[in-house]
């Protein structure tokens, strides 16, 4: 069976590949703190795990995974590295900029980071090459746009970065590395107010309660975000299988 990944081809199967118009998938993780019982590289191993189910159920070309990302209110925590909003904006538009010159019609930037800037970055990006481009058809979104929509699991509203949701899902996905949270931590947000030190509003690194976090109840919201994505993708990027 032929791989869906792009850094396993060779150039012959990559134009190939490309000349078929394809969804080409460019996903964006992070290193970032997720508390102390998950690993930094959440975020990553979460839309790796995403977009490999998604190749087994529709035609993609999937890019190599970007590994970093902006992080705002994680950035002072031990092992958060953040780039800046315009290297990974940069990045994008020229990663973006490549497709389009091989060929690549249809684009889904996808990202298991949600940071606010860190979206406006792939956002901007995203609409310098519909400007450019203007036949170009691009979703940009992150996993976690879907996560509050699954209404099982008794998730809380406040439930957030490394909560019971993620927890969860990571349980799902990598329970070698990840365990159930000791501590439930709710955001202490100052509205409209830029401070030097973010992570004081966010004391834990964690938004939930990732003790009440269960692998089966992981493999559910993983359940319901490929489903969705699938019928997002087919009817924003046309049928992609």
């Amino acid at each position: 069976m032929a791989s869906s990944y792009a850094k396993e081809m060779n150039r012959e199967e990559f134009a190939a590949a490309i000349k078929k118009n394809p969804v080409v998938v460019l996903p964006i993780g992070s290193m970032e703190e997720h508390g102390t019982h998950l690993p930094l590289g959440s975020d990553t191993f979460e839309i790796d795990f995403v977009i490999d189910r998604l190749t087994k159920k529709l035609d993609l070309l999937v890019l190599p995974t970007i590994n970093y990302g902006n992080c705002g209110s994680t950035y002072n925590f031990p092992g958060t590295i953040s780039i800046s909003f315009e290297t990974l904006k940069a990045l994008i538009v020229d990663i973006l900029s490549e497709v389009v010159r091989h060929g690549g019609k249809r684009i889904l930037v996808i990202s298991g980071h949600a940071g606010s800037n860190h979206m406006v970055a792939m956002r901007q990006a995203a609409q310098m090459a519909v400007k450019e481009h203007p036949k170009l058809r691009i979703m940009v979104m992150s996993d976690y746009d879907l996560v509050p929509e699954y209404k099982g699991g008794n998730i809380p509203g406040w439930d957030g970065h490394a909560g019971k949701a993620e927890t969860s899902r990571m349980l799902n996905i990598r329970p070698d590395i990840s365990k159930k949270g000791k501590v439930a931590t709710r955001a202490r947000y100052q509205e409209y107010v830029v401070l030097p030190n973010p992570e004081i509003q966010f004391p834990t690194g964690v938004s939930g309660d990732p003790r009440k976090a269960s692998a089966e109840l992981g493999k559910k919201i993983d359940d319901y975000v490929l489903k969705r994505l699938i019928t997002l993708i087919k009817k924003n990027l046309g049928s992609g299988d």
